[in-house]
C-alpha cells in the first residue's frame, strides 16, 4: 500500500498532464464553458481543502489546505471576472 502523500502526488500529476491537454486541444470558442467547469472544481477543492484542513494533522494538511484554498479562490475569482467579461461583450448597446 501506498503512502497517501504518493498517492497524492500521483492524482497531481496525471491531473496536470489532462488538464495541460484539455486546454492546449480546446478551441477558444468552448474556453467560457470549460472555465466554468474549472470553477465547479474549484469549488470542490475549495471543500475537499477545508475537510483535510479540519480533520488531519494540524501541522503538513493546514498549510497544505491554506494554499488549495488560496490557488482554488484565485481560479473562482479569476474565471467569474472573466466569463462577466465576456458577457458584457454580448449585451446590447
Amino acid at each position: 500500500m501506498l503512502p497517501p502523500i504518493i498517492i497524492g502526488l500521483y492524482v497531481f500529476l496525471l491531473a496536470t498532464f489532462v488538464g495541460f491537454e484539455v486546454i492546449t486541444k480546446v478551441p477558444p470558442t468552448l474556453h467560457t464553458p470549460l472555465m466554468s467547469g474549472a470553477n465547479a472544481i474549484s469549488g470542490i477543492t475549495i471543500v475537499g481543502a477545508l475537510y483535510c484542513a479540519r480533520f488531519f494533522s494540524p501541522t503538513v494538511a493546514n498549510v497544505v489546505g491554506f494554499f488549495a484554498v488560496v490557488f482554488a479562490m484565485i481560479n473562482v475569482v479569476g474565471g467569474f471576472l472573466v466569463t462577466d467579461r465576456m458577457l458584457r461583450m454580448f449585451r446590447k448597446k
